[in-house]
């Protein structure tokens, strides 16, 4: 790192999943982390301190920064939010009442709180909410241009934005404003689900393969009325969220003929054919925005971000068009990648910096930008645990040791190298089993992560062998594009299976790697690069030397309601509360059956609120 350089900081906060990164004058992205991994609270979205402190840690301090962005404009947002109760009184007086604490406290005094935590004086620059997730897909992307489109719930006045990026330039062209929705749409469809909000939504596209689409017209017809171009309208009638403390009103019962389910009640095939409804609906208007925005901008690439751009099926689905040669999206494209899309807007609009594409790669470092542990300070951690482990000098044999576990039936958590950046565990922080085994996916989902026994698990697979197992148009590296199982993999179910409906169809043996297959005959993908992350590749290309596959299961190393892991003791209490087999932590093995035990087991899970 050049002593005389200069950096960005970014900074996300006050809505959901807070968090901090650091760019430097040639966009390098140095450091990024949400500040949930730091308190351990899941979408924290508190005044990221924390993750601040690790970024300017990471360059060196304060003193080397030369301005700090904010990922919206918390003004412009206050007046939407006031014409908006004006227009909804007396309805919406609570409610406002109810958030001015937070405004006063802390959304409209965003400078003051920056500089106080930053400790010195430096500019402050207000990013748009869109242009910081338009900033956060074009400028970390390997493409010199292409079509930049942006959905989420809303910023200060925008919900889905599209538009064109050429250098170290990006130009909105269209965007549909509040309270036309596509995030707040999607959110409100998984309220009424039962699920949470800004949580559950992933819920509901694993869910939407076991219904059928039967209410998809009716949603369309009556809900979301969507144009040629993409442009949409909602019907307010249906929804709660400008006037009232809820995301949808009781219109939606009359439509549907149901009541809304009951949070943690019993799945039913309506539940899962609304939740088919919705995702098909939301694809359908997805894969409009983009068939314009390619018509109109002339362009051969796509970027996506914002809290819609992490629907991994609708993103295959784009893939899958051809509308575009490439496809990339920002594996943190929630509120989170805005603190680093708001650090790069700065440095690129504001700033005026020359912008450099690398052509072949992203410039993301396979997200792999949050802390790290050395082995020594992971030893002095474990101690306090009276932890057993092995220590392996040598990477290269820790890898095929834990391959071998993995193929020997082993569930391994495995913490190692910087923590990802994003929703995704990506390898650093996961929690790695055998793909082959059909018993897998209830073991992860109920002896270990806690969580319902329908949720699907990814794959992380060789980024040379990814084409072989799946009808992948594409690379994949940051596990947000889902395509199906390789018709040579896929076991086609007969007999009893073949009738089987809903949940029933979870325990049907669907392919020779029945842990990562969806029970459509999909999966959401992770294709590993040897550049990017050798020691995990490895890992992956013993278990093929094992196994004949170059592909694990790999999901996040975590409990139902637990931030990723964020430090050495974190992931030991996991691995310890939890049906883990081994923990490969740094370059240490711990074997669960060496450990002694540890107090707590039982409120381990229970002391987290269920996503």
């Amino acid at each position: 790192m050049n002593s005389s350089s200069k950096y960005i900081l970014g900074i996300s906060a006050h809505y959901h999943d807070s968090a901090a990164a650091v760019v430097s004058a040639s966009g390098e992205v140095i450091a990024a982390a949400q500040e949930e991994r730091f308190t351990r609270i899941k979408h924290d979205s508190s005044f990221p301190e924390r993750a601040v402190r690790f970024c300017m840690d990471a360059v060196g301090g304060a003193g080397r920064l030369e301005g700090v962005a904010y990922y919206e404009k918390p003004l412009l947002k206050f007046e939407r939010v006031l014409e908006t109760v004006l227009a909804h009184v007396p309805e919406s007086l609570f409610t406002f009442v109810k958030s001015m604490p937070a405004w006063v406290g802390g959304r409209l005094g965003a400078r003051k709180e920056i500089l106080k935590c930053v400790g010195a004086d430096v500019p402050v620059y207000f990013t748009g909410h869109h242009e910081a997730h338009a900033a956060s897909a074009f400028f970390p992307s390997p493409f010199r241009e292409a079509a930049v489109v942006c959905l989420d719930g809303v910023g200060e006045w925008d919900t889905s934005t599209w538009g064109v990026g050429i250098g170290n330039k990006i130009e909105a062209r269209q965007r549909i404003e509040f309270p036309h929705s596509l995030g707040l749409f999607y959110s409100a469809m998984t309220a009424y689900l039962g699920f949470k909000v800004n949580s559950g939504e992933y819920k509901v596209m694993g869910l939407a393969p076991y219904g059928e689409p039967k209410y998809a017209k009716l949603i369309l017809d009556n809900i979301i009325d969507v144009k040629e171009d993409g442009s949409f309208w909602l019907d307010q009638k249906y929804f709660d969220y400008c006037a009232g403390g809820r995301m949808f009103g009781e219109e939606f019962d009359r439509l549907f003929g149901r009541r809304a389910r009951a949070a943690e009640s019993p799945l039913v095939q309506d539940d899962m054919d609304l939740a088919r409804s919705l995702q098909e609906a939301a694809e359908t208007v997805i894969l409009k925005i983009a068939r314009h925005a390619r018509r109109q901008s002339g362009m051969r690439n796509l970027c996506m971000a914002g809290g819609c751009a992490l629907n991994c099926v609708a993103n295959g689905a784009v893939l899958r068009s051809g509308l575009f040669d490439d496809v990339w999206v920002q594996p943190a494209s929630g509120d989170a990648g805005g603190a680093l899309g708001a650090a790069l807007a700065a440095n690129y609009h504001a700033l005026g910096r020359p912008r450099v594409a690398l052509g072949r790669d992203d410039s993301m470092k396979g997200a792999l930008l949050g802390p790290s542990y050395s082995t020594d300070g992971t030893k002095a951690a474990l101690v306090n645990f009276g932890a057993k482990y092995k220590e392996y000098p040598d990477a290269g044999e820790l890898g095929r040791q834990v391959a071998r576990l993995i193929f020997d039936g082993k569930v391994v958590g495995r913490f190692s190298g910087r923590a990802e950046f994003g929703p995704r565990a990506l390898g650093n922080r996961s929690i790695l089993a055998d793909p082959r085994k059909p018993e897998m996916q209830r073991k992860l989902n109920l002896a270990i992560k806690k969580r319902e026994g329908f949720r699907p698990f990814a794959p992380s697979c060789l980024e040379e062998d990814a084409l072989e197992l799946f009808d992948l148009w594409g690379k994949s590296p940051y596990m947000l594009f889902t395509a199906q199982v390789a018709e040579a993999i896929l076991i086609a179910p007969d007999g009893a299976e073949a009738e089987l409906k809903g949940l029933d169809r979870l325990g049907a043996r669907r392919s020779l790697l029945p842990a990562i297959t969806h029970v459509d005959g999909s999966a959401r993908i992770q294709s590993v690069s040897r550049r990017v992350n050798p020691e995990y590749w490895d890992i992956i290309r013993e278990f093929k030397r094992l196994s004949g596959y170059g592909c694990v299961v790999n999901t996040s190393f975590n409990v139902r309601g637990e931030p990723l892991v964020g430090s050495p003791e974190d992931a030991y209490r996991c691995f310890m509360h939890t049906d883990m087999d081994a923990l490969a932590i740094e370059n240490l093995l711990l074997l669960k059956r060496e450990q002694p035990a540890l107090a707590g087991v039982e409120e381990f899970a229970a002391k987290f609120e269920p996503d």
